[in-house]
């Protein structure tokens, strides 16, 4: 990775995956890696699988993040910005940018240096509502409405995330209007996927958006703040958790 904000070279991003519902060797190890907060938080869940998939998805996060500083997992410390979203503690905040997103059984990080990221995935299924409509841009809908009938679902999968992954790099989450800025519904990987962006937001030139490539039956996309940087994205192997908690190098 990068170790200069100001470089000109490639703006370099890891991404993991792994199943959340794939049990650690050690549950009971798992669940010790997590602060006294997550563990308040995972004993909220009503339901036994939700709350695994927490402990399981907040004990990969603290692995991976342990991995690069070189640290404890038990010792990272997380803070929230005003919007909710999380980050290092100040010791450590300059040296990583990270972002978590999960759906279903799935988790993805994306984790860089000095590049702030943002990612999403979602399981694609039948939409019960005209969520588009009351989230999109005038122009995404029209968009999304000319896609073939059989394109359509995957169309609002890909727009979506593309949207909140973008969102979750800004860092403001949804109190960026989702109106003020267009991303393709489109599967072609040789067009910008982010497409206008209000000034007040941000420059064009400043962000890049890209496909993710996701299980069967997901849809996912990562942002990054590169300043005109050409973004090199390195998928590191699907984790498996082993009896010594994970050998992920």
């Amino acid at each position: 990775m990068p170790s200069d904000p100001g470089s000109a070279d490639p703006v370099a991003v890891d991404i993991w995956n792994w199943s959340l519902d794939q049990s650690f060797a050690d549950p009971s190890h798992a669940r010790s890696l997590l602060s006294e907060d997550e563990r308040g938080r995972a004993q909220r869940f009503l339901k036994d699988g939700d709350r695994q998939r927490y402990i399981v998805g907040r004990a990969g996060l603290r692995l991976i993040l342990a991995t690069y500083l070189g640290i404890d997992p038990r010792a990272i410390r997380f803070g929230y910005n005003d919007w909710g979203k999380p980050e290092l503690d100040l010791a450590d905040r300059g040296r990583l940018h990270f972002n978590l997103s999960h759906s279903a059984g799935e988790a993805m990080l994306a984790v860089s240096a000095h590049a702030r990221v943002g990612i999403d995935i979602e399981e694609i299924r039948p939409l019960q509502e005209d969520i588009a409509s009351r989230f999109f841009s005038a122009s995404e809908c029209a968009a999304l409405a000319a896609l073939p009938g059989g394109e359509q679902l995957a169309g609002f999968y890909r727009c979506w995330t593309r949207k909140e992954a973008f969102v979750k790099a800004h860092g403001a989450g949804l109190s960026v209007p989702l109106e003020r800025f267009d991303v393709s519904v489109e599967s072609a990987e040789d067009q910008r996927l982010l497409q206008r962006l209000d000034r007040d937001i941000g420059q064009l030139s400043e962000w890049a958006l890209l496909n993710l490539h996701v299980v069967d039956g997901f849809s996912g996309a990562l942002a990054v703040c590169s300043a005109g940087r050409e973004v090199m994205v390195h998928y590191r192997r699907r984790l498996a958790w082993s009896a010594n908690m994970a050998s992920m190098m």
